[in-house]
């Protein structure tokens, strides 16, 4: 078979869901494609690792990832137009679609509805309907088996489906079997399953955790040694929990325009209170949950070097968003300081080069065309992300410029930011105008987004951070007018490419 030949039967492989004799030459070409584990945990800030600058969390598993691979500095996961922060962006995973494009795609049904006639469902689709441009069909209708375990509902349910095998369940116990070992057991599984019937197909193995989004039930053991008791909150600090995060404040300068917004009420064992031993506490639950996760994801990849195929498996390890825990004062990720809008990225494989970093500059919705990339399949036309591997390969520090994000799950239209370089624009439109706040932050020299309120006396003796001059809003600071200026424009540009329908107090309507 000629060369042209060979590469339109692969394009059509992998888009149209032709499928081949074993035994002839393309189809071995098309077995001869790498595996797939993509890994990604619920509410993890990037920060909580060593990678990303942690020394108290132990993930001794996920570091080795990050000194095999590469890591992503400038990762984030676009935003979201619901509380349910995960939905949007676990749907902008599975689709490729931009964090505007996802509203309207069905988060869950029944699970009696599909839980176990997923080959029903991949032979209903039809091009019109757009589970057919989603991870596991394009992965499928091109040859890969597709395994899935994850947390129940809250992402696009018409993929998810789609999954040859599928073991859902939200586990967020301490015990194995509600917790973070359930996830892992069933990957365990398929992969020795593999062993003992090997085949020629590649795999992608979608690996979700429940952790460490609260209720951040850790295993006894794990709490000891991070100081911290479930649920809590405790009536005194336990020394050895983990300090304040120097960006912690007793409340955020402003409201958050969210009115009973559940992760800044109910959270167990925190509800509203923001003082030092409530925080630090749930950190120590916290690190207990990410360190359980590590363990797993270290098991995972113990069994996946027996199976010979580690070598053609390309691993990423990823998080929906990050989440606060007392950063700013606040408690969940309905933000877009960098610790709620920011993702850690690790990957390792074929090609990438060990102990390498990157800014990247990349959504989560990059991460279908970049798997599609990576297996020789089209890039679906319904996805606007765009492929990184050309990152991960080392020939770009980053694929974009500029970075927007949104949150607009509240009022309406709620907070937008912008970031280009070390440059940070955040803005606030909220409670029908009560809140109209604007943010201006180099993050080069403020990297943890500090404001007036951090130099308070009372929150230095707690935090032992006294910010410089520099770390604070400088939206107000004539000598940075025409840097704001910049970014404000900046932004328009942005909320326009993706069809953003809000505009904010002082931004043109009809653009």
């Amino acid at each position: 078979m000629n060369s042209y030949l060979r590469k339109l039967v692969l394009a059509l492989a992998g888009f149209g869901g032709l499928f081949l004799p074993e035994r002839s030459g393309v189809a071995q070409e098309l077995n001869r494609r790498p595996n797939i584990l993509f890994i990604i945990a619920d509410d993890q800030d990037a920060s909580t690792l060593d990678a990303y600058g942690d020394k108290i969390c132990d993930t001794p598993n996920l570091d080795k990832l990050s000194k095999e691979g590469i890591t992503f500095t400038a990762a984030h996961h676009m935003g979201s137009w619901s509380g349910a922060v995960c939905t949007p962006s676990r749907t902008m995973i599975m689709t490729g679609r931009n964090v505007w494009r996802t509203k309207g795609l069905p988060t869950r049904t029944k699970p009696d509805e599909y839980m176990h006639e997923p080959a029903k469902h991949f032979a209903n689709l039809t091009t019109e309907d757009p589970a057919f441009y989603s991870m596991p069909a394009l992965l499928k209708r091109a040859g890969y088996e597709t395994f899935r375990t994850c947390k129940w509902g809250n992402s696009y349910d018409g993929a998810n489906r789609l999954f040859e095998q599928r073991f859902d369940k939200t586990c967020r116990s301490a015990e194995d079997e509600a917790g973070s070992k359930w996830h892992a057991d069933h990957v365990i599984d398929y992969l020795q399953h593999r062993i003992e019937n090997p085949g020629d197909k590649p795999f992608l193995i979608y690996l979700g955790f429940s952790h460490p989004h609260d209720a951040r039930h850790g295993k006894p053991e794990l709490l000891k040694k991070y100081g911290a008791i479930d649920p809590g909150p405790p009536e005194t600090v336990n020394v050895r929990t983990p300090k304040l995060p120097v960006n912690w404040l007793p409340e955020h300068p402003f409201f958050h325009g969210h009115p009973k917004l559940r992760d800044e009420y109910r959270v167990q064992g925190v509800m509203e209170k923001r003082d030092e031993a409530t925080v630090r506490n749930e950190k120590g639950k916290e690190f207990a949950c990410i360190e359980n996760i590590d363990i797993q994801v270290g098991r995972v990849l113990k069994k996946l070097k027996e199976t010979g195929e580690l070598e053609n498996t390309y691993i990423f390890f990823t998080s929906d968003h990050g989440i606060a825990v007392g950063k700013h004062g606040l408690m969940g990720k309905q933000n877009l300081y960098e610790h709620s809008w920011q993702v850690p990225f690790l990957a390792k494989g074929p090609g990438i080069k060990k102990g390498s970093k990157a800014r990247g500059n990349i959504y989560l919705m990059d991460v279908l065309p970049t798997m599609c990339d990576l297996a020789g399949i089209r890039k679906p036309r319904t996805a606007d992300g765009y492929s990184f591997r050309p990152v991960l390969e080392g020939k770009k520090d980053q694929i974009r410029d500029v970075l927007y994000g949104v949150y607009c799950g509240g009022t309406k239209p709620g907070m937008r930011c912008v970031k280009q370089g070390n440059w940070k624009l955040i803005k606030y439109d909220m409670m029908d105008g009560q809140v109209r706040e604007t943010q201006l932050f180099n993050l080069k020299k403020n990297p943890d987004e500090l404001l007036r309120e951090h130099r308070n006396p009372e929150v230095i003796a707690l935090t032992g951070n006294k910010p410089n001059k520099k770390q604070v809003n400088l939206a107000d600071d004539p000598k940075y007018a025409k840097k704001l200026k910049e970014m404000e424009s900046l932004l328009l540009r942005e909320m326009t490419g993706v069809n953003d329908p809000y505009r904010f107090w002082d931004q043109p309507r009809n653009k």
